[in-house]
């Protein structure tokens, strides 16, 4: 038996051998899986064996994003490989003879001159299609349409058609689309075609059922620490480089597809009841998450902790200085927060990372673009800080996790930190690592005040917003715009 790495190699060298010998060439750059299988949803072993064994660069498929209607097929590039929309020609194994096409031969005719058929290449600047070589045998059923077809397209429109070998052609379509290089993951087990064709070693079960999306120095890493100690919920597993976070919608980890992400979960215990999460706090302000998150994710639910945008801004300039953040360690708070566009590019940097996330209601509304309301909880950090024991109680309702979890017993405030811990044996505590609950100076009263101003829109949006949504106020927005009332 031949190792496995030579199998595919030998296979190549004797059908090169055999194509060449009549004429037919073997290097398009272009291969189509078996079944429709592997290429969406992504199996990233085929990827990967048609790069290193075969060294395709272009493949098609027609169940991207959905295989219905046809004309909104689109593209997207995974792994190096451009994927292109396949469309549909109606011809099938059993579709093989004239008079036998169902519906009679007028149907066919029909979705030629003027139908479906026509309306698929009028409506889409690229089409591809694929038959089977029985259409092309016995009654030459193939020739027959797409001859019909083109001069159809010839007689009655001004399109000018054109055909490409499989690599031009992949540049040409990206070119025309170049907003569709970044593939949208959908769930594969919310559509039974996908679900029929994705690999049976897969499950969707790994898949969590909530996100906590931040935004960072709020509070999400006590919230992530207070979430795992329930029994019937169980975070992501810790990333090699970005720790408790996956980071997976929120940028370049996106492309290595929806294998990757699963790979950082347990296969729940129970999927009625065990429930997954991951939290990654950069989620709440990056403007494609959101939409990315409810492709793969439409039913989840979403968790933020809100606190008072000011503070988290002067929080995350802190953090960084506690990075050795040169930006951040030759400048002060004030120079930052008020940085004018004309300042170097490092500076603005920060600038931005300080004051982008507290733009708390245009924020929120983009999230709510792509959920329900029902399905968003906005947690108050103060009372998170203050008192966690009774906010665990309304997460715990609001997932509708089982069985209830006493985070009264569970918890215990530790003097010598300054905030909540979990409780351990013989009066011991569990608390989070060195950096949190770091202390610093206060932040001056003219940067409060400049940022009192700065979010006051943004503070009374927020105010509307919850009162919409039916949810309480936080008790730093009250008092904020209560002293901005005041000022």
């Amino acid at each position: 038996m031949p190792h496995k790495d030579w199998i595919y190699p030998a296979y190549r060298i004797i059908a090169s051998c055999v194509f060449q010998e009549h004429g037919i060439p073997t290097d398009m750059g272009y291969a189509v899986a078996p079944h429709h299988s592997g290429v969406y949803p992504v199996h990233s072993q085929l990827y990967e064996a048609w790069k290193s064994v075969w060294g395709i660069k272009v493949t098609s498929t027609e169940e991207y994003p959905h295989l219905r209607p046809a004309r909104y097929r689109r593209g997207f590039i995974h792994n190096g490989i451009q994927v292109l929309p396949r469309q549909t020609c109606g011809l099938f194994t059993h579709t093989i003879f004239y008079k036998d096409y169902p519906g009679g031969p007028q149907e066919l005719d029909k979705s030629i001159r003027g139908g479906e058929l026509f309306l698929t290449v009028l409506l889409n600047p690229v089409s591809i299609f694929m038959t089977h070589l029985s259409n092309y045998g016995n009654d030459r059923l193939g020739l027959y349409t797409f001859e019909s077809l083109v001069r159809f397209v010839q007689c009655w429109t001004h399109l000018r058609l054109q055909t490409l070998p499989p690599v031009r052609l992949a540049h040409k379509y990206f070119q025309i689309f170049p907003d569709e290089r970044d593939p949208l993951w959908q769930n594969p087990c919310h559509d039974k075609r996908h679900k029929d064709i994705w690999s049976k070693e897969k499950t969707c079960d790994r898949l969590p059922k909530f996100l906590v999306i931040g935004p960072q120095k709020t509070g999400t890493t006590a919230l992530h620490s207070f979430l795992s100690l329930h029994p019937a919920i169980s975070s992501s597993y810790p990333s090699p480089i970005t720790f408790e976070e996956v980071q997976f919608f929120s940028g370049p980890n996106y492309q290595r597809g929806i294998d990757w992400y699963m790979d950082f979960f347990p296969v729940p215990s129970n999927v009625s009841t065990d429930f997954l999460f991951e939290k990654s706090a950069n989620y709440f302000d990056t403007e494609t998450t959101p939409k990315r998150a409810a492709a793969l994710l439409p039913r989840a639910k979403i968790i933020s902790i809100l606190i008072n945008p000011a503070d988290r801004a002067y929080s995350w300039y802190q953090h960084q200085r506690a990075h050795q953040d040169p930006v951040a360690l030759n400048h002060t708070f004030d120079e930052v927060v008020s940085a004018a566009p004309s300042s170097p590019a490092s500076l603005l940097s920060l600038h931005r990372r300080c004051l982008q996330p507290g733009a708390y209601s245009s924020h929120l509304e983009r999230w709510l673009h792509h959920y329900q309301p029902s399905q968003l909880l906005i947690v108050d950090g103060v009372q998170l800080r203050s008192g966690p024991a009774q906010v665990m109680d309304a997460i715990q309702k609001f997932l509708g996790v089982t069985p209830y979890f006493n985070y009264t017993q569970a918890l215990t405030f530790d003097e010598s930190k300054g905030f909540w811990c979990q409780k351990l044996e013989a009066g011991r505590s569990r608390c989070l690592g060195k950096s949190k609950g770091r202390k610093y100076p206060d932040m001056s009263l003219e940067s409060r005040a400049f940022l009192s101003e700065y979010y006051r829109e943004q503070n009374v949006e927020l105010l509307r917003m919850l009162k919409r949504l039916g949810q309480p106020l936080p008790v730093w927005l009250r008092d904020e715009l209560h002293n901005a009332s005041w000022s």
